[in-house]
């Protein structure tokens, strides 16, 4: 089973079936399993599996011989046989095929997460094998490494494609490339070895601060649960191969009991109230040239009470191409606000972007016992009225205020919070909901107008859909806002609070 469906794979033509979507099929061909948990027990089938790929994989032919499905059948096959896995001499013969082939296939086009898995698979296969020609292997792939590392790791220790999952994947892979070369000393030099596990500490530390209190990664951009290593599982990677996190980065802002990091390179605020943890979207959707896995999601954020997710984004659950996918990346799939039913980054086909937004300040500060983060973009300029979202995030011990305005004329716009499936909604008023976790708290949520709780969707893994809520409220007048009290009394009255928007720029 990958991506949520399960599939027989009987005949030679199944590795290739255009019926079939194509994520699919590129996780049959990566051969994950030989190194997934219990893969001893399934070793015989896995024999099986290998002698067909190659018999019914000639080279050169069908989606086994693309570049990222290489690299990422390269790594797997090689820590397999690294570890106790027997490999059969046509099964070696096979790799060094294949690693010859994928020298000549560098995905120099794509760049990004692509480029990162050829010069890791790379040097797997320059380590493992002998002899000139897999020196020039591991010399190239070491090459881009280096360069690569230096371009996609932002200084806030943030892999630049913005996507929590690509994160853990490329985090995963630089840990597998330290762990590799410890066992061949001196393959790496010291300065380059050096270099490397300085990356994985800042992403490290950056992972951590995106990381709910579930254990569980932020959906922003392409995410997903299931398809990168657990948080979990990566930490204690990282600690079997001596690599700690790098010394967490002081807090932007600090009063009271509550705590805010901007990491400002890649975009992200963290702030945590007591149990409560919100992450902020306040950045670029990518890097200007590799937006690929960037959703129309300025703006946007999740919110978490103790364990407990309350305010998701709604996930990522397929990659083909179609208007799913783009329903999915548009904006009104998000915890943000959509002006005149446009998307705020012109998102279009799978994994393309057109003209996109970009971030106006953001700003921190602090506010008596509250911080205050304020942000805005430019998505919407190209738009009749030119008009201009900001939001602005006020946050203390015991809840928040998210309240938004809109400079310029506009037609309609719509303010949504997507909920977690599992909080169940209870009407008070036309502006207040009582929001039941399912340990019992109880959420308090009001809006500044007339509060609408419509059927929404969660994809929180490829192949998954929830059912869910969406609070939405128009814009009138310019404004919108939500009161969010997670530290009330526990009974169902809504607490008492005015809500005023904030104050216009001049």
């Amino acid at each position: 089973m990958f991506l949520g469906a399960e599939r027989a794979v009987p005949a030679a033509t199944d590795w290739n079936r255009h019926d079939w979507p194509k994520l699919w099929l590129y996780n049959l061909h990566y051969f994950d399993d030989l190194n997934a948990a219990d893969a001893a027990c399934r070793r015989p089938m896995q024999c099986e599996l290998i002698d067909r790929w190659i018999r019914e994989n000639p080279p050169g032919h069908g989606n086994g011989w693309e570049p990222y499905c290489l690299s990422r059948r390269i790594v797997a096959w090689v820590k397999a046989f690294s570890a106790g896995f027997a490999p059969r001499q046509h099964w070696v013969q096979s790799l060094a095929i294949q690693a010859r082939f994928l020298r000549r296939r560098i995905e120099w086009h794509l760049l990004g997460n692509h480029l990162f898995e050829n010069a890791r698979a790379l040097i797997f296969a320059g380590i493992y094998f002998a002899g000139p020609e897999a020196e020039g292997w591991l010399t190239l792939g070491r090459r881009i490494l280096a360069r690569e590392m230096g371009e996609q790791t932002l200084p806030d220790g943030g892999h630049f494609e913005l996507s929590p999952m690509y994160h853990a994947i490329v985090l995963e892979g630089v840990l597998d490339v330290l762990n590799i070369a410890a066992s061949r000393p001196g393959v790496l030099p010291i300065a380059e070895r050096d270099a490397l596990q300085g990356h994985a500490s800042a992403m490290l530390r950056w992972f951590g601060a995106m990381t709910h209190p579930d254990g569980e990664i932020a959906l922003f951009g392409d995410s997903a649960f299931g398809i990168a290593p657990h948080p979990a599982e990566v930490f204690a990677y990282a600690s079997r191969l001596g690599v700690a996190a790098a010394p967490a980065l002081a807090p932007t802002r600090v009063t009271g009991r509550v705590r805010a990091l901007h990491l400002q390179a890649s975009g992200y605020v963290r702030v945590q109230a007591g149990d409560a943890v919100a992450l902020l979207d306040v950045g670029e959707i990518g890097p200007s040239y590799l937006p690929a896995h960037g959703h129309a999601d300025a703006l946007g954020f999740e919110l978490s009470v103790g364990t407990q997710r309350v305010i998701v984004d709604s996930g990522t659950s397929l990659y083909a191409p179609g208007a799913e996918r783009l329903r999915q990346r548009g904006t009104a799939a998000h915890s943000t606000v959509e002006i005149d039913g446009a998307n705020s980054s012109e998102v279009w086909s799978a994994f393309r972007v057109a003209r996109r937004a970009h971030p106006l300040g953001p700003s921190l500060g602090v506010d008596g016992d509250s911080v205050v983060v304020e942000a805005g973009h430019d998505g919407y300029r190209r738009l009749p009225g030119r008009p201009t979202p900001w939001r602005t995030w006020r946050v203390e011990a015991d809840g928040m205020t998210i309240a938004d305005r809109i400079d310029g004329t506009f037609r309609c716009a719509w303010s949504r919070l997507f909920l977690h499936p599992s909080i169940q909604v209870e009407r008070v008023d036309a502006r207040h909901v009582v929001l039941r976790l399912p340990g019992g708290q109880l959420i308090h949520l009001a809006a500044s107008h007339r509060l609408d709780v419509l059927d929404g969707t969660w994809h929180p893994r490829f192949g998954s859909s929830e059912p869910t809520h969406v609070l939405v409220q128009a814009c009138e007048g310019s404004r919108a806002g939500f009161r969010i009290d997670w530290g009330g009394t526990g009974t169902a009255a809504p607490p008492s609070f005015s809500f005023e928007p904030t104050a216009s720029r001049g």
